[in-house]
């Protein structure tokens, strides 16, 4: 399989060196592309389109002409955006997402609208209207989700860096499986506006990539204040890559009791334990700390993204746009053949469990309480980061599953997402980055260690992260 070798930071020195060009490196990535048979990690791409735009590239900008892949929910103009899903087959983008037209101006070009869970709902990679995406570590496993095409991509050097979206992991846990680096950028750091919605209070773009450094890069290049995105921080953007390399000594380090326990696949502890050492041998300080109610975070978690996402998911109703039920005889009936033929099954039971806990006499025993649980976390972190700089533990607390046991156990694969969800609950940064692997069926599986820090500053994440040689 053709594959293109080399880092973001890499391609970007090579393009200003003028050792190839634009065109050229777009080329290497749509032949990539178009030679996967293994991965499924993208739906489609558009070589003609970055071709052009390759044509216009500037390399002395920040991206200096690097093809970037896309997931399939974020809006690229004049291209199909999907979410995985038969509802939104027809539709294409009329206009650019703020994060893409950011990644336009500092010379990036959009190249390929990877797979997904459909309309992000999902955490295995499996719920796609266009077949199951692969882990490229192991064929027989899943790459996690949401943003499993983005993570596949990036793990099979199919695309150099890649775009996805986190609502309680997807962008994390993905990365955690296929053995990449995979940043939740705090909640209003990148704007959403051109983002399909599934739960607004906890969605967030952010970069996939090989190494700590291109994270750093395409973080930079995406992030800002949006006057379009009412959520948007109106805060300065730092240079994340002026953070890199700078001494770990004396940083406090918060490692959560909660998130070290006998529940954790004996391999991720190890190699979560041996990250932890690592720090402290450069120099930072161990902290315990706190989080009590980190045994609620799943439950209040999926109250509120599923009555978020039953409020979304409300505008597809074959009128306005996207797939449209044929010869139905009413209005009504318009409305729930096209979203009966157009919603997968994940989709459909968290729209059915959103609508449920919204409506009359509910309300208060499940979305209210949620609500109630989600300060609580927020005040667990607010007290933890009084104490610690970071906070540190595993992305997940398993290897990545074989294909099909989600299937079978759909709380399990909620709970996959324990470790990550804190952070979107609380509108905190976070990363996930490779930390070694684990032996399982005879193979060597990818494990991701999960770096949280406070309210906009994501410039610790990368410094950490980059001090572990990631």
């Amino acid at each position: 399989m053709s594959k293109i070798q080399g880092t973001l930071a890499q391609w970007r020195d090579r393009l200003r060196r003028k050792e190839l060009s634009p065109a050229e490196l777009v080329n290497l990535a749509a032949d990539a592309i178009e030679a996967d048979r293994a991965t499924n990690a993208y739906i489609s791409f558009d070589r003609e389109a970055a071709l052009r735009a390759a044509a216009e590239a500037d390399i002395s900008s920040p991206l200096a002409g690097i093809p970037i892949a896309v997931k399939d929910n974020i809006n690229v103009l004049g291209q199909p955006t999907r979410c995985a899903s038969r509802l939104l087959s027809p539709y294409v983008a009329p206009y650019d997402a703020t994060s893409i037209r950011l990644l336009k101006a500092a010379g990036g070009i959009p190249l390929g609208r990877t797979n997904m869970d459909e309309f992000a709902m999902g955490a295995s990679g499996e719920n796609s209207a266009y077949g199951i995406t692969r882990n490229p570590n192991a064929p027989d496993r899943i790459p996690g989700g949401s943003s499993s095409g983005s993570a596949a991509a990036v793990a099979s050097a199919t695309a150099v860096a890649a775009l996805g979206s986190d609502t309680g992991g997807s962008i994390r846990q993905p990365a955690g499986h296929c053995g990449i680096v995979g940043l939740k950028p705090t909640y209003g750091r990148v704007s959403r506006y051109g983002l399909v919605a599934f739960a607004s209070s906890l969605d967030q773009i952010g970069p996939m990539t090989q190494t700590v450094e291109d994270a750093a890069i395409l973080l930079q290049a995406i992030s800002g204040h949006d006057q379009k995105d009412s959520t948007s921080a109106n805060c300065p953007v730092p240079d994340f890559e002026a953070s890199l390399g700078r001494d770990v000594k004396g940083l406090k380090v918060g490692i959560p009791s909660e998130y070290f326990t006998s529940g954790n696949h004996p391999g991720i502890s190890e190699a979560v334990q041996n990250a932890v050492k690592q720090l402290e041998n450069l120099g930072a300080e161990l902290v315990e700390i706190n989080l009590p109610h980190a045994d609620a975070v799943v439950a209040a978690y999926y109250i509120i993204a599923c009555a978020e996402a039953s409020s979304n998911l409300s505008r597809f109703d074959g009128v306005r746009y996207g797939k449209r039920a044929e010869d139905a005889a009413g209005l009504m009936e318009l409305f729930s053949r096209t979203r009966e033929e157009g919603f997968g099954p994940e989709v459909k039971r968290r729209i059915i469990l959103g609508t449920y806990v919204l409506s009359s006499g509910y309300y208060d025993a499940y979305y209210s309480r949620a609500q109630k649980v989600r300060s609580l976390v927020a005040r667990d972190f607010a007290e933890a980061f009084s104490k610690a700089d970071i906070i540190v533990g595993p992305t997940s607390p398993s290897p990545a599953p074989k294909i099909g046991d989600s299937a079978m156990d759909h709380l399990q694969t909620y709970l996959a997402d324990i470790y990550t969800i804190p952070a979107n609950l609380a509108g905190l940064p976070a990363m996930s980055i490779p930390c070694g692997t684990v032996k399982e069926s005879g193979m060597e599986l990818p494990v991701g260690f999960q770096i949280t820090a406070p309210h906009f500053r994501e410039d610790l994440l990368l410094k950490t992260g980059f001090a572990l040689g990631k």
